[in-house]
């Protein structure tokens, strides 16, 4: 979504209904935009790349069901969350890698070589 946060969606949506059903589903996800997004309103929080049946088992539970951390939950490895970190921000950019690296506070040379390379894998 280009120029806002879905977590911002989350929090207008509960706050214009608040019996609204939301599922976030993202591709940059991790614990810390998990935990705000269901602390925010959220009634679930997927990861990509999701099957159909995730989502819909996440669609078909209840308000008040306990939301438990599937059992062969597989946290990213710290080169994928770095790189997945690294493309957000990229994204929220607009593709400027010269801002991104500011943002990054890394050299703007540095940040070209780690998009070179391919996404680690999980």
């Amino acid at each position: 979504m280009p120029g806002r946060s879905g977590l911002e969606l989350v929090r207008d949506l509960r706050n214009t209904d608040p019996f609204t059903r939301i599922l976030v589903l993202t591709g940059y996800g991790s614990i810390a935009t998990a935990v705000e997004a269901i602390r925010l309103g959220a009634q679930d929080y997927l990861p990509k790349p999701a099957d159909a049946d995730d989502i819909l088992a996440a669609l078909s539970r209840g308000f008040d069901d306990h939301k438990a951390m599937p059992h062969d939950f597989q946290a990213p490895s710290l080169a994928r969350a770095e790189w997945e970190h690294i493309h957000r921000v990229l994204s929220d950019c607009t593709g400027n890698v010269s801002e991104a690296a500011r943002r990054l506070g890394i050299h703007r040379r540095s940040l070209q070589r780690k998009l070179q390379r391919y996404p680690p894998r999980e």
